[in-house]
């Protein structure tokens, strides 16, 4: 086996929302009322919902931007590459990255559809909900087959209709759903709380896996607004054990043997010590704690339900025997600006190939292929999803990969002179865009 042999599906990727994406499946006041994006005094994007504005609507969708306007850029659609916000042309940048199949997470809305669940209006919200998981499963993903695989939002303000959605998407064929890591910052009970017996009930029984993306309920925190920014997004990844601690606490993955939880954009090179911490911190406390492992390890449960997902991780890789490799899967992070494209098979080459080939088929594809349901063989030939085959298939399609400037914000004032870029500096980007979608409302 060589690069060029690889076969990557990538779990964790994300979609810069067009704005017409509600006119096929909405009409009347429903579309209407819809989310919208708008156009702020100072000429930058923004999405709109119920008395919420959502500014930078690229957030840091900056593929093919030279690597010196990275940041809270861009701002515009027409400012972000075509793929990010267009299917066709984000299977044109797939190929040129010999990416066979991506998961895709929602921006306007929040990963986890965080807008609808912070909406005023709930009955409207759910139209939306609904309407957007529509316009994901059959346009989105429906407009290629074998290339995307579904995952939709919970409307889980509301149990019932949470049910009653998961039933309706396993019938569309859709077996992913991204959910708040944490819901209790929407104002819910946590997920130790007999509330959700009934998600994990229809979950098990529709065969469903969650995937929990960092960022949402526990957001990954920095030292302070003086800070340098790298050093926040150095962790980042790592801010996603909070939860998966959480979750691993999660009794009713004793009652559900079968659940399946992806840590989306979490990184695996920390789990090793993780797990002995849980090992150890079980075989100290558990006499006085009563917790629900029983006679088992927390490790045993966290390697039966929970998929790790990795940008780049060699040292990871390097002890994948402590981490499960049947439980590890690659994520190429497309539009943001962790993403390696469009070279993800050169980078991650060096990182897989001293493993086997089995070791390599299952972190490249199948171990996605099987915690996902997906299979792109059902509609595609594997000698046409591997790394050279698509990679052919962009040469034909002059697939563009030249980097662009776009002449976007700095976090630097005009005429300042080159410094360390702070955390605080970010957050100001952010606030201005925030500000200036307000006046233009």
């Amino acid at each position: 086996m060589n690069m060029n042999d690889l076969v990557i599906i990538s779990v964790d990727d994300h979609i810069s929302e067009p704005p017409d994406l509600f006119k096929n499946h909405l009409s009347g006041e429903a579309l209407a009322s819809a989310p919208r994006l708008c156009t702020a005094e100072d000429g930058t994007d923004y999405w709109e919902y119920q008395g919420m504005k959502m500014p930078s609507v690229g957030l840091n969708a900056v593929v093919g931007r030279v690597l010196e306007e990275y940041g809270m850029e861009p701002t515009r659609l027409d400012q972000l590459r075509k793929g990010i916000y267009d299917s066709k042309a984000r299977v044109d940048d797939m190929n040129v990255n010999g990416i066979a199949a991506s998961l895709n997470f929602a921006s306007a809305v929040g990963f986890d559809g965080g807008r609808f669940h912070k909406a005023p209006d709930k009955a409207t919200a759910l139209i939306h909900l609904r309407a957007y998981n529509d316009w994901h499963i059959d346009e989105w993903c429906g407009s290629h087959p074998g290339r995307f695989i579904p995952c939709a939002l919970l409307p889980t303000w509301d149990m019932k209709a949470t049910v009653e959605e998961i039933k309706r998407l396993a019938a569309k064929g859709c077996a992913t759903v991204s959910i708040n890591e944490n819901p209790t910052v929407q104002g819910l009970p946590s997920i130790h709380n007999a509330y959700w017996e009934p998600f994990w009930k229809a979950i098990a029984d529709k065969d469903m896996t969650i995937c929990l993306h960092i960022g949402a309920g526990n957001p990954a925190p920095h030292a302070s607004m003086e800070s340098p920014i790298e050093a926040w997004i150095t962790t980042m990844p790592m801010s996603i054990a909070v939860g998966a601690s959480d979750w691993l606490h999660l009794a009713a993955l004793q009652r559900y043997p079968d659940l399946r939880i992806a840590l989306s954009e979490g990184s695996i090179g920390w789990v090793p010590y993780f797990l002995e911490r849980a090992d150890f911190s079980h075989e100290r406390h558990k006499a006085w704690t009563h917790s629900h492992f029983g006679n088992s390890r927390p490790s045993d449960t966290f390697r039966r339900h929970f998929l790790n997902c990795f940008i780049d991780d060699a040292f990871g890789l390097k002890n994948l025997a402590d981490i499960g490799e049947d439980m590890v899967a690659y994520e190429c992070d497309y539009p943001h600006s962790d993403s390696l494209w469009p070279n993800v098979p050169e980078r991650l080459w060096e990182s897989v190939k001293h493993l086997t080939e089995t070791q390599i088929n299952k972190v490249t594809h199948l171990n996605a292929m099987r915690f996902f349901r997906f299979d792109p063989f059902r509609y595609h030939k594997r000698e046409t999803l591997t790394v050279a085959a698509l990679r052919a298939q962009a040469a034909a399609d002059k697939v563009d990969t030249t980097p662009r400037s776009f002449g976007g914000a700095h976090p630097l004032a005009p005429g300042e002179k080159p410094r360390e870029i702070t955390s605080g500096d970010l957050m100001k980007m952010f606030a201005h865009h925030a500000q200036a979608g307000s006046k233009a409302a």
